[in-house]
């Protein structure tokens, strides 16, 4: 997903505190600047539409609870994001409610990578989610039907052929690479 800069005025008028009251939609506060989110393809819409499907169907079905958001926004670092896709635990439901913002990262987050975001960035905002309270962050990656699955002990990669799984929240949750991404 291609980030950009508002062209208006609007970032250099548009504090953090005013994104976490009411965060415009289809943006993010990064480095004291409000960005605007642009959806690049089809495929990242469909992809991102089955991850939070296909979670939410576990997290019922399994009696779970909590629940699955896409582009919700939550507070990390001191900046305003908006992952792709999130599930928040019924713990953190009890605790939180629904504000406007999540005051921390959602414990599991999937960000759909667009052929224009660059890897760097990406592994950079994983780390980001995780040392802001996130356990897991999924990585997709459709052009290479490859999922990396990140938390704070591991690094793994899930290729075409394969079934990802995850590793600390909603166990057991597993879905095949090709079905994900097909």
């Amino acid at each position: 997903m291609v980030i950009t800069p508002i062209k208006e005025n609007t970032s250099t008028n548009y504090s953090l505190e005013d994104w976490l009251q009411s965060p415009p939609e289809g943006t993010e506060w990064v480095n004291g600047e409000l960005l605007e989110k642009e959806e690049v393809t089809l495929k990242h819409s469909r992809i991102q539409a089955k991850v939070a499907t296909y979670w939410r169907n576990y997290k019922d079905t399994s009696g779970q609870g909590g629940e699955v958001y896409t582009e919700a926004p939550c507070l990390t670092n001191k900046q305003g994001r908006r992952p792709d896709v999130a599930y928040l635990t019924p713990e953190l439901m009890q605790q939180f409610g629904e504000p406007a913002v999540l005051p921390q990262s959602f414990p599991l987050i999937a960000e759909i990578i667009s052929p224009t975001d660059l890897a760097e960035d990406m592994i950079a905002k994983s780390q980001e989610y995780l040392q802001s309270g996130s356990e897991e962050v999924w990585l997709v990656f459709p052009e290479n039907s490859w999922i990396i699955v990140i938390t704070k002990n591991q690094r793994l990669v899930f290729i075409a052929g394969e079934v990802v799984r995850t590793q600390t929240v909603l166990p057991g949750f597993n879905v095949a690479v090709n079905e994900l991404l097909g």
